[in-house]
């Protein structure tokens, strides 16, 4: 196999994964109560918005700015989601970084799951 078709079949798969990503939180985000604000998943550094400022939740890739941000990587937001690891200890522990609306990250448990 050579370097770049290495490279691409690791491309493919972080779009893919992205991709699952986002469907995870949309199906999340559709049965959830609009979050009156935007926040942004930054998942090794890929972009995930999730806009609720209208009569619904709404899910895109985007790097759009946003209300809140966080960052973390997609090991995280897969531990998170099944309760392997406690938010407040990963926030704590520096897993995961939030900057802006306190507030709004306050509201990502509807969002997971």
């Amino acid at each position: 196999m050579t370097q770049c078709h290495f490279l691409f079949l690791l491309l493919k798969k972080t779009i893919m994964s992205l991709e699952n990503i986002v469907a995870q939180f949309e199906k999340k985000a559709v049965s959830a109560s609009p979050i009156g604000g935007s926040i942004k998943f930054e998942v090794d550094g890929q972009g995930i918005l999730i806009d609720g400022t209208g009569d619904t939740n709404t899910v895109i890739a985007s790097d759009d700015e946003a209300d809140c941000t966080i960052s973390l990587t997609a090991e995280v937001l897969e531990k998170l989601r099944d309760g392997d690891i406690n938010p407040m200890m990963a926030v704590m522990g520096g897993q995961i970084k939030i900057t802006g609306d306190m507030g709004l990250a306050m509201k990502v448990q509807s969002l997971m799951g």
